[in-house]
Formats: C-alpha cells, structure tokens, sequence
C-alpha cells in the first residue's frame, strides 16, 4: 500500500490543511484580538506546527517512493527561499516566541 493510500495519511492531511486555512483566516484579525484572544491564537498555531512537523517526519521516515518525492519537492521549493525545512520550522518557532513576548506583560 501506498503510503498516500492510507486512510489515516488522508485523514491526518485534510485536518491539518482544513486548521492551517482556518486560522490563516482567523490570523488576519489578530490585531483586533484582546490579550487572551492572542494567546489562544499563538497556542492554536503551536499545536498546528507540531502537528505538521510530526507529519512531515512521517514522510521522511517512510520508503515509500511518493513520500519521498513530497519531501523532495518540499526541500527545493524552500531551497528556493533559501531555506531548509528545518530552517522553516525554526522560523516559526522564532515568530511565535516574538508574538508571544509583545502580549507578555
């Protein structure tokens, strides 16, 4: 089977597209958000790039060749920006740490 033949892989990928759009969305209002707003935004976004850093382990992890070409495809097109995908997930991280340092009090 392949490994984007999996109910849970699909499963797993709709829900994590689904959330990103979601609080993509709700991200735009973030600076008419109250403190309390901000913060529940900034822990949503957390658990969504774990979330994703978890899913996109499984592809590295997995030796199914369309899991990875998906990591391949990944890395040049962050190769792109000139950036790795551990990079990317350092930014975020770094841009979360930010947002939640300007709401401390």
């Amino acid at each position: 089977m392949s490994f984007f033949d999996s109910q849970v892989v699909q499963e797993e990928a709709k829900k994590l597209f689904e959330d990103y759009q979601s609080l993509m969305q709700l991200g735009g209002e973030y600076g008419k958000f109250d403190r309390e707003g901000k913060k529940m935004f900034i822990e949503q976004m957390e658990g969504l790039m774990e979330r994703y850093r978890i899913f996109m382990k499984r592809f590295e992890l997995s030796e199914d060749f369309m899991a990875q070409m998906t990591v391949q495809q990944l890395k040049t097109q962050l190769n792109q920006f000139g950036m790795t995908p551990q990079q990317m997930f350092d930014q975020m991280e770094t841009t979360l740490k930010r947002m939640k340092s300007e709401i401390e009090p």
